[in-house]
């Protein structure tokens, strides 16, 4: 091989190792860039899934329409199931967090069902603490939103004022955003609710986004700004 041919080989090496020196650092860089896209997951029961109707008349999907109209970049995951409890949302949830590179709001709407059945408060509270702290521990900075309750007929009996007030205590313990009572306005209006007065229809769905909305709107413009 001749001088000038290994000179021409030598350089193609160079021009080869710069150009993979050039790629690494494009990519580090690209991964350390923050995404501007707001990814909001929403883990709840039928509430959540729109149970009678579709998935574009439930709540998460009417968010995502208020996110859109106000020109945020976004991504809304209806992460409900209908007839889930607090046990089977924190079943699903280790899927649910491997799914997502990041997780800017964690929506959690679930409790009712655990209360159907009677399963003892303390349990349902360790069961929701549970899921909020397996979601900090994979997305720290994950904003949390707890989606109060309320069994119907809202009394003084030790159960129905327990189960009542637990959401308020493990907001408060964790620092989340609440939604007082997520079903406000809804629950017992006969024209918001299907035929069997437990879920809410398109027109029930619309207020539990407005009453989702009421609380996330803010979150999102301070994660709109960071």
């Amino acid at each position: 091989m001749g001088r000038g041919a290994k000179q021409l080989r030598s350089r193609t090496r160079l021009i080869a190792v710069l150009l993979a020196i050039s790629f690494v650092q494009t990519a580090e860089a690209a991964s350390r860039e923050p995404s501007g896209v707001i990814t909001i997951v929403a883990l709840g029961d039928s509430l959540t899934a729109g149970f009678g109707l579709s998935r574009k008349q439930a709540w998460p999907a009417l968010v995502a329409d208020k996110m859109r109209d106000a020109g945020y970049e976004f991504e809304v995951v209806n992460a409900g199931s209908s007839g889930d409890t607090t046990a089977g949302g924190l079943r699903r949830l280790p899927a649910i967090l491997r799914a997502h590179k990041k997780i800017d709001v964690f929506i959690l709407e679930l409790g009712i069902n655990d209360a159907f059945r009677g399963v003892p408060i303390d349990q349902i509270q360790s069961n929701l603490q549970a899921i909020i702290d397996q979601v900090r521990a994979r997305f720290p900075n994950a904003a949390i939103v707890l989606a109060g309750m309320q069994l119907p007929g809202y009394t003084s009996e030790d159960y129905v004022s327990a189960f009542g007030a637990l959401y308020e205590a493990i907001a408060r313990k964790n620092r989340a955003a609440s939604i007082p009572y997520f079903l406000e306005g809804v629950a017992g209006n006969p024209a918001l609710n299907q035929w069997d007065r437990v879920h809410p229809n398109a027109a029930g769905q619309r207020v539990l986004a407005e009453n989702v909305w009421r609380v996330l709107e803010p979150i999102a413009r301070a994660a709109h700004v960071q």
